[in-house]
């Protein structure tokens, strides 16, 4: 019709702000639905799927591709089938109740002692190679400042020696020292294990270890390669240390006052 238009009875503000509310709304949803894409969907503490997922549905199977070749993966499904029996049990049916180990704790990995199923490949930096090696594998990196830890002994926390440092692991890229090498046969029988150097106590005359007894050293997880650590070894390796400051001995789990 001749003199009208569109916009002469159409609130353009009105329409603006409840598209605005719209548009936030589905984006709302969708971060929250994104969200869930890792560690879900949810578990109790003995790995039974929750009993209640939330408000936002899991979302479907995403497929990313990885880098340098490393095949795919899809999430949320199938994040973590082998840590699906955890050795724990809940102490009564009252909801919240604690969860106790029914085996031993540090082999099971449950409470400190567990650990996440990470990829099981090296962390690599931005040139596709691996960022933690093996101090005696790379050339032109020697300690510089503060103790040499090399040829040093280990004591544990009930102050027996249980070998010597023979090498150590180094992030390169960020020149740091990752983990010490202890060899636990004086005599250079190759049976060593890694240390993650928080764990560690650096002294002037030996490498202190609180966390572990001297009956727990040779129980930390081994790693399959001599020049390169895999995220998966390193979760294990890390757990085995963080379980010992609670199940090293049994008076640890009893009360403290």
């Amino acid at each position: 019709m001749l003199g009208t238009t569109f916009f002469g009875d159409f609130d353009l503000a009105s329409a603006a702000i409840w598209g605005f509310w719209l548009f936030f709304a589905v984006l709302v949803v969708y971060l929250q639905t994104e969200n869930q894409r890792e560690g879900y969907p949810l578990v109790d503490d003995d790995g039974s799927p929750a009993a209640s997922p939330g408000v936002f549905p899991a979302p479907k199977d995403k497929t990313f591709l990885l880098r340098d070749g490393r095949g795919s993966v899809s999430v949320p499904s199938g994040q973590r089938p082998d840590r699906s029996d955890l050795a724990i049990a809940r102490t009564s049916d009252a909801g919240g109740s604690p969860y106790v180990p029914t085996g031993d704790p540090m082999v099971d990995g449950v409470g400190p002692a567990s650990w996440a199923n990470r990829s099981d490949h090296p962390e690599l930096d931005g040139h596709g190679h691996a960022k933690i090696k093996p101090l005696s594998k790379v050339e032109d990196f020697t300690v510089s400042a503060g103790i040499n830890p090399l040829g040093l002994p280990v004591q544990t926390a009930d102050k027996e020696v249980v070998g010597r440092i023979t090498d150590m692991w180094i992030d390169v890229p960020e020149q740091m020292v990752r983990y010490l090498v202890v060899d636990l046969n004086p005599e250079g029988s190759g049976q060593q294990r890694l240390i993650p150097m928080n764990f560690a106590r650096l002294k002037r005359d030996r490498v202190q270890i609180d966390s572990l007894h001297s009956h727990n050293m040779a129980g930390i997880p081994t790693i399959k390669a001599d020049n390169q650590i895999t995220l998966l070894e390193e979760e294990k390796i890390m757990a085995w240390f963080g379980g010992g400051t609670l199940y090293a001995t049994p008076s640890r789990s009893e009360p403290q006052l």
